[in-house]
């Protein structure tokens, strides 16, 4: 089994519906994001997925989120897919990636996603086989 993973991240803004606390006031964060893929066959190249194309399909989810507010995005506005916590960032981004990657001829699949507010607190979503 082959393992990827990259590291990005971006700017955004977010609050937190209905929480007793300082978050609940609009505030921002540089969002690290780390994307794991894996596999067992690797192609031609001897890669499981270049690592360009798996940065390329990743920058075009994270530039949806750069410089915005996360509360007024269609995913979270209105509460639709929960506060745009850390963890409900990592799913997001999780399922996203997961049908971006569903289309290629060999079998690689999205294996976790991380997402850290600061250096000190992350999140990570996964799915269970």
């Amino acid at each position: 089994m082959y393992e990827l993973m990259i590291r990005t991240n971006f700017a955004a803004a977010h609050s937190l519906r209905d929480y007793n606390g300082p978050c609940a006031r609009l505030h921002g964060h540089t969002w690290q994001v780390e994307v794991v893929l894996t596999g067992r066959q690797l192609d031609s190249y001897g890669m499981l997925v270049d690592f360009r194309e798996l940065k390329s399909r990743t920058k075009k989810i994270i530039e949806e989120l750069d410089h915005q507010d996360l509360n007024a995005l269609e995913p979270f506005a209105h509460n639709n897919g929960g506060n745009p916590t850390a963890e409900n960032l990592s799913r997001y981004l999780f399922e996203r990636l997961k049908a971006k990657f569903s289309s290629l001829q060999r079998e690689v699949k999205i294996t976790l996603v991380r997402v850290c507010e600061s250096p000190e607190a992350c999140a990570a979503y996964w799915e269970e086989d």
